[in-house]
Order: structure tokens, then sequence, then C-alpha cells
């Protein structure tokens, strides 16, 4: 695999955050609730964006490089929409007003910038010094998977959201109302903490739990660490305008999960079996690699994933239509009596 030049890559990061950057200005100099068009086709520049760069890298670099980007990029992408619906969550638990959504968003995506790109320091640290740090991670990947798959969801997020509420609630003087986006305001000349202060912990707690699955994930399809950090980048980018283009949308996919799941399951498989083909550890086949363990390609993890999210939504999508035809015709399953 041809290495990837090192002017591409700065200039790459240099732009990327540039474009960050002004996304964030446009927020601050410009608050607003984004409609519909707007939404689609900021979500639709982004989308080709990551696109062209695909290309970019293909002709920079080789098809390898192109193929995990985007994989990865998907990867991400996804796991990134599965954040939008704790985002949604967290918003109609603690009513923020519509027109602040777009800031509260904002942080909660600077937020986890910050924190994946830590990660992915360490990660890459781990991977390069600790090859059996693949077990790790694919064992954590298929316990989230299970999790994901067969966990509870909004009712469990509920209570630990109202457990931090409480707690906040004893420990410090909150106001009853929004100041904006302000975490601190003047009540009478007395100082109180307002509930964003509530809402951008919820949000950066969500934030890192994401982390914690993402990175694992993205190194499953890539060691490169540029590669993983431009994917992670890309996936965030036209999050808060995707946010406002699907709307109540979100808890309507309710197959979502079973899809996301089963992505973290192929990935923690695919970690499993490199872990074993490369294994060093000396109470696994006497220290040697399992030359017979399956090499799954990038390609087909890219194919794997598109796949497993498009029967995912389009399964969502057709319960949606049949709930909403069993809607339209509430008296077929009435009592005859009356």
């Amino acid at each position: 695999m041809t290495a990837l030049p090192l002017w591409f890559e700065i200039t790459s990061l240099v732009v990327l955050t540039l474009i960050l950057v002004g996304d964030l200005l446009l927020v601050l100099k410009r608050p607003h609730i984004p409609s519909t068009k707007e939404s689609t086709l900021w979500v639709v520049f982004y989308v080709v964006l990551a696109l062209i760069f695909a290309g970019l890298m293909w002709v920079i670099g080789d098809s390898t490089h192109a193929v995990e980007f985007l994989a990865g990029w998907v990867t991400e992408y996804s796991l990134s929409i599965d954040n939008l619906f704790v985002f949604v969550i967290i918003m109609a638990r603690f009513a923020v007003p519509r027109k602040l959504q777009q800031e509260v968003l904002m942080v909660g995506i600077i937020i986890a910038l910050i924190l994946r790109a830590i990660f992915i320091v360490l990660g890459a640290s781990l991977i390069e010094n600790f090859s059996w740090i693949f077990y790790i991670f694919g064992a954590f990947l298929l316990y989230t998977a299970i999790k994901q798959a067969f966990g509870k969801h909004d009712d469990e997020e509920g209570q630990k959201d109202n457990l931090i509420t409480r707690i906040l609630r004893k420990r410090v003087a909150l106001s009853p109302d929004f100041d904006g986006t302000k975490i601190r305001t003047t009540i009478s000349g007395k100082k109180f903490f307002t509930p964003m202060l509530i809402v951008f912990i919820a949000i950066g707690s969500t934030d890192l739990l994401f982390a914690l699955d993402s990175i694992p994930a993205i190194f499953g399809i890539t060691q490169s660490p540029f590669i993983v950090f431009a994917a992670n980048i890309f996936a965030l980018m036209g999050l808060r305008q995707l946010y406002f283009l699907l709307g109540g949308l979100l808890d309507k996919l309710v197959y979502l999960h079973y899809g996301i799941a089963f992505i973290l399951a192929f990935i923690g498989v695919k970690l499993v079996f490199h872990a074993l083909h490369d294994n060093q550890l000396p109470f696994i086949n006497n220290g040697e690699g399992i030359d017979w363990v399956p090499d799954i390609s990038t390609f087909a993890s890219l194919a794997v994933i598109i796949l497993s999210m498009a029967v995912a939504t389009v399964a969502s999508l057709i319960k949606m239509r049949i709930d909403s035809n069993q809607e339209a015709r509430p008296g077929i399953n009435s009592d005859p009596r009356g």
C-alpha cells in the first residue's frame, strides 16, 4: 500500500479544521432553526465532500486508502446517527428550546471530536506496542453489539440522566429557566447555574460512551491514525444539520440499532480474526499466528456495513408505513359491540 504524502495529510487536517471552525462561527453569528431545505443541502454538501476526499485519496494514494476511508466513514457515520438518538432524548428531557439546540449540538460535536482525538492517539499507541489489544477491542465490540441489540435504550438512558439531575440539584443551585446558552446566570443579585450545565454534562458523557465504541470499531478497518481521524471528522460534519433534517423520523427508525449492532459484531469478529492471524500470546497456539483464520478484506467490510444500514433503514421505513396504514384505519380492530 502506497503511503499518503505528508503534505496531503497536513493540508487535509488544516482544511477540515477550518471547515469545522467556519461551521461553528456560522452558528454563533446566525443562530436560527434550519429549514428542511437548508439542512438537506448541508448534509448533501458534506456527503459529497467526503466522496471527493475519498477520490483524492485514491488518486494521490491508492484504492486501499480510499476504501479504508469510505468504510471507516460509513461506520462512524452510522454510530454518529445512533448518537443523535440520545441527543434527541436529552433535548426533550431537559426541554431545550429549539432555537438553542444548534448551539448545544455544536458543543456536543466539539466535545466528541476532542474525545475521539484523544482515543485515536491512545488507540494507535496501544496497537503499535501491544498487538494483543485487538483481542480486547474485538471482545469489547462484541459485548457492545449484544448490549445494543438486546439491552434497554430509552428507559435505561432516562434513569441515568435523572440520576445526574438529582445529584446536581443537591450539589449546586440551578435556575428554573435557560438563559441562552449560558451555564451561569444572575437572578435577584444571586448567581445560579442554568439547566444548560446539566445538558452539557449529559451530552459530554454521551460523547464519551460513543467514543469508546467508535474508535475500536474503526481501528478494526484501518490502523492509519490519519484515516481514522479524517473519517471521524467527516462523520461529525453535517451531524448538526442531520439532526434537524431527520427530526421526528429518528425515533421511528426502530430497527436501526440492530443494523448498528450487526456492524459492531462484524467488526468485533474481524478484530478477533486479525488478532488470531497475528497472534503473539504464548498460551494461544504456542505464540504462533493461526494461518487458517480468514482475513476479511476492507472491500468486504465496506459492503457489509452499507448493506447492514440499508436493510435496517428499509425495514424501519416499511414498519413505519405499516403502522401508518393501521392508524389510518382505526376501526379495523375495534370491538363491534361498540
